[in-house]
């Protein structure tokens, strides 16, 4: 198992449960439409049937899991059309928390910015060459970290939220084509270093259309 049963702390063993199943969802190790039944996830993850239900209920939410009526529950389906759907959300949301972010962030965002980007190269350099699990992992992270990064100062929790949650749901569109080879690494280094650019800039127009460009390219590579 991965996580000790005996917790006292109920929320900080169901986000770490959510957190390996998520892992698991965007790495295709939990396949689109599976079942997912609370005794088989409990002998893979550990946690109790309490603290896995809870999970369940979470990632249900996020909309990486379905609850269905007495058949319990499955992970998201993946098709072509849940592909658009996501993009498309994904781009609205994000069009506005950036001109958002753009027009309150201050210095300390700028920082946070740049040293997001910084971190994004790096992993992109290294998953360009290798893109083994671990590198893949920490290249996935790195992607969400600048995503997030560009918008934390549009002063909106629930923008905020939203578009953690479908994000998200895209991790395992984007992690399915860097297993097929189909992501043009150097394409989007470029793309990314002109989006810092226009961020610092404060350039709202060349910025909200370069990151739409960068979230159409990132899913359909």
């Amino acid at each position: 198992m991965i996580f000790p049963l005996k917790r006292n702390d109920d929320e900080t063993i169901v986000n770490m449960l959510a957190s390996a199943l998520r892992r698991d969802i965007s790495f295709g190790i939990l396949m689109p439409d599976q079942k997912l039944k609370i005794e088989a996830l409990r002998q893979r993850y550990g946690g109790s049937n309490h603290s896995m239900r809870e999970t369940l209920r979470l990632l249900s939410a996020e909309g990486l899991v379905e609850a269905t009526a007495q058949r319990g529950f499955r992970v998201t389906s993946a098709t072509e059309d849940d592909l658009k759907d996501i993009q498309l959300v994904r781009c609205e949301i994000e069009k506005v928390a950036l001109a958002l972010a753009i027009e309150n962030g201050d210095v300390a965002w700028e920082g946070r910015v740049i040293a997001a980007h910084h971190a994004l190269q790096k992993a992109e350099a290294v998953v360009a060459s290798d893109p083994d699990d671990l590198n893949a992992l920490q290249w996935d992270e790195a992607c969400r970290a600048f995503s997030f990064a560009l918008i934390d100062a549009c002063g909106s929790p629930r923008m905020i939220d939203l578009q953690r949650k479908f994000f998200d749901q895209s991790r395992r569109f984007r992690l399915a084509l860097l297993r097929e080879g189909r992501i043009e690494f150097e394409q989007r280094m470029v793309r990314q270093k002109k989006l810092l650019e226009a961020v610092l800039e404060r350039d709202t127009e060349t910025a909200v259309t370069i990151l739409v460009d960068d979230i159409v390219a990132d899913l359909q590579a």
